[in-house]
Parts: structure tokens; sequence; C-alpha cells
């Protein structure tokens, strides 16, 4: 089978090649759980760089629509029970809302080698460091939220920043980069020794796990957030209009 794009088109190349990508995993014989094209081979099919091919399979992967492991390939996720909100709030917005003053227990912000899931959400090369940013917040009387955020080297930030400050504020502001698209994914676990700690609950508390992955107006991946929330002192709700 044939693929290919407009190069033509004033649509940008990576947002084509997803929409290519949304027809191909409906082909029955991707439903049926066979592995796509090698991104080398479907890279040069549509003359387009594998990082621009990459782009866009990682917001499919983001979505749960693709999944990919390493020496095997990418294929099409068996579908999952899920929810979508377009209500998308920044945390502090968020208890604003709900009338909750919030406190900051802990900031701490250094640079690290990211995990594989980070790495591979922000399409970086191997030994590239990323910023960390790791905040306990919650109640003036009690911590209920641990946040692990990373962000883009692209961004240009040093670590210098004044992180006390409303962080796309900041980001706007400074450097010039717009958060236009949040991704979410929400699940229940067991608190382990860290969030644990972290928290102040104890070890298999039941905590919620929320990952956040934030887009600028290009598209382009800029934060990749995780977000541990006791289970006992916080509800996740949404509201729908139709």
């Amino acid at each position: 089978m044939k693929y290919d794009i407009d190069h033509k088109s004033s649509v940008p190349l990576h947002i084509q090649a997803e929409k290519l990508l949304r027809r191909l995993i409906t082909a029955e014989e991707y439903q049926n759980g066979k592995i796509l094209p090698a991104e080398v081979e479907l890279a040069k099919q549509l003359a387009i760089s594998r990082t621009t091919l990459r782009q866009a399979i990682n917001k499919l992967v983001i979505e749960g629509l693709l999944s990919r492991k390493k020496r095997i390939g990418t294929k099409v996720s068996k579908p999952s029970v899920s929810s979508k909100s377009n209500n998308w709030l920044s945390f502090s917005q968020e208890m604003k809302l709900r009338g909750i003053e919030i406190k900051n227990f802990e900031l701490h912000v250094t640079w690290v080698l990211p995990d594989e899931s980070v790495a591979s959400f922000f399409d970086l090369k191997s030994g590239e460091e990323v910023l960390k940013m790791e905040r306990v917040r919650g109640r003036p009387d009690e911590p209920f939220v641990y946040f692990a955020s990373y962000f883009h080297p692209r961004i240009g930030l040093t670590g210098d920043e004044d992180f006390k400050r409303p962080l796309y504020e900041l980001l706007e502001s400074d450097y010039a980069t717009i958060a236009a698209l949040s991704k979410e994914e929400i699940s229940a676990k067991a608190a382990d020794s860290f969030i644990a700690g972290k928290l102040k609950v104890a070890v298999g508390n039941p905590i919620l796990l929320r990952k956040r992955f934030v887009f600028d107006q290009q598209e382009r991946p800029m934060e990749y957030n995780l977000g541990y929330y006791n289970g006992d002192s916080f509800v996740y709700s949404v509201e729908s209009t139709r």
C-alpha cells in the first residue's frame, strides 16, 4: 500500500502525517494487531524526516491509539474505557474555583536525565538532560499532591527562574512559550514509599495518578507532568455540557 502527503500544502507536514496515521490505523489489518510500517520506511515513502513522523506517532501514543515497543514496532492499541473533557485549568485555577487555599510545602528544580517515557515524549537524543521541577502542594494544614514536571530543552529554561510565579504565565511572558493543548491520563495506584513520604500517608494508601501532556501552539511537546494526589483528600470531577 502506498502512502503520500502533499508537500505543497500549507498544512504542516507533521499534521498531515498524523491525519494519515489516523486513517491508517482504522484499516482492518492493523486493528487486528499487525505492526505498522517501520518509521524509517514510512518516513522515506512520505519524504519527511523521522523526527517529523515521530512527532505524529507520539501524539497518537499519548492519546492511547498506538503503542510502541523497542525492537518490536508500533501497533494499534486495544480499546480502553476513557472519558474526555475539553475543560483545561491549571492546578492553581482549579483550586481557586473550589475555594481551596493552597500552600507550597516543597519546591525543587534540577537537571536530570529523563526516563524512557519522558525522552520519547520530547523525542530527545540519548544523554540529553531536561529541567525537572518537583512540588508538594496542598491545604495549609496538609499536603495532598506531589507534582513532577519535565520541560523540553527547546523552551530555554535555566532553573534560576522564580517558579513561585504561575507557571504558564512565566513561560509565556519570559520565554514566549504558550501552552495551547493539554492531554491527560488518570489512573489509580497505591502509594510507594517515596510518594507516601511526600504526602505524609501510609505506604499502600490509594493515590490518583494524573499524567498531563502539554503542547505549544505549534503542537510541539513542551511539558510532561505527573501529579500524585492523595486519594483520601482529592476528588477529580468532570462537568460536560451537551
